[in-house]
């Protein structure tokens, strides 16, 4: 199917960012049990897509049982943000995605990203990767990623039935249900679908364009 535009997430989808991100939760837990290290790991790598923030949030409250202000909030966000920006410039694409995004532009496809990183944040480590070149759009937190799609159908006259998300984790899938896009997922572990069966998945980007047919 030729999609009117494709929207795609950043980490584990065009970056193999993910496990850069949890050794980073969990460093800023470093003073807390290993068993409460391996729930804020876990915690992460169920819950993919879910912003830094709401993520810091219940760690603090259901996992560390204390109370959270906003300001710590603020506070352990920048010290994520600290530790992983470079890293994430600095991390792998996933297999086949710079070639994915060069084919889909050779084809003229309108590309965007929608993210759960922090917007500012976003754009500077698509910029430092040279990316930018390839999306008509960036769109990062605190914005939800169905309203990215519904904003991104809207101001370019898109059929929502005829765009495609592409995510790794089952929040990028319900943002794509509740816009009414089609939805593509990366499966980084065969062993662990996060995804309702018949979902269509591929085990990274090479096979991406074979996926469109």
């Amino acid at each position: 199917m030729k999609y009117e535009a494709i929207v795609f997430d950043f980490d584990g989808v065009l970056a193999e960012s993910v496990s850069i991100k949890g050794d980073a939760f969990v460093k800023l837990y470093e003073d807390e049990t290993p068993e409460i290290q391996d729930k804020v790991l876990r915690y992460h790598n169920e819950n993919g897509g879910v912003t830094r923030y709401d993520k810091i949030r219940y760690y603090e409250t259901e996992l560390c049982a204390r109370v959270c202000t906003e300001e710590r909030v603020q506070e352990l966000a920048q010290k994520f943000s600290d530790i992983v920006e470079q890293l994430v410039v600095q991390s792998a694409w996933v297999n086949g995605a710079k070639e994915m995004l060069e084919a889909l532009k050779e084809k003229d496809t309108p590309l965007y990203v929608a993210s759960a990183t922090p917007q500012a944040e976003l754009e500077r480590i698509i910029t430092a990767r040279g990316m930018e070149y390839y999306f008509k759009g960036i769109f990062g937190a605190p914005t939800k990623k169905d309203q990215h799609i519904r904003s991104i159908s809207a101001k370019n006259g898109y059929d929502l039935s005829a765009m495609l998300m592409v995510g790794d984790a089952i929040t990028d899938y319900n943002a794509a249900k509740a816009a009414g896009t089609d939805f593509l997922g990366r499966l980084i572990d065969p062993n662990q679908n996060p995804f309702p069966e018949g979902t269509k998945t591929i085990p990274d980007m090479s096979g991406f364009m074979d996926a469109l047919v």
